[in-house]
């Protein structure tokens, strides 16, 4: 399938290896391309529109949330889905109230996030 004709994903996400894994695990079915913190996710939104974005929360500079929240801002209303280390409850409500569709925590369980980006896409 030609990348024109695949849906897109966007990946925040400033650690290589989780990048990579996301890459290989969702690469042959989706066009993705990355964003390495939340200012360049912003810019790559407007250039690009992806189909669903993978937001790291915790990156350099700007981070997932704060990026998440100036998206919905600016009127994106494609899924977001908040990638993070951190498990708690807490964490997963300050993701969706910052305008994140779902959650997935890391380390990211290949079958998991194959689940998660089919309820969206």
């Amino acid at each position: 399938m030609a990348e024109a004709t695949k849906k897109s994903i966007l990946v925040a996400e400033d650690h290589d290896s989780n990048y990579q894994l996301i890459d290989i695990v969702l690469g042959r079915e989706y066009y993705v391309f990355r964003a390495f913190d939340g200012g360049e996710a912003i810019r790559l939104v407007e250039e690009k529109a992806p189909d669903l974005i993978l937001m790291d929360i915790k990156m350099p500079g700007m981070d997932g949330l704060t990026a998440t929240r100036i998206l919905r801002e600016k009127g994106y209303q494609k899924p977001i889905i908040a990638l993070t280390a951190y498990a708690f409850d807490s964490d997963r409500e300050k993701a969706l109230e910052a305008g994140c569709d779902n959650f997935i925590t890391k380390p990211v369980l290949p079958d998991t996030l194959k689940k998660v980006v089919m309820i969206y896409m």
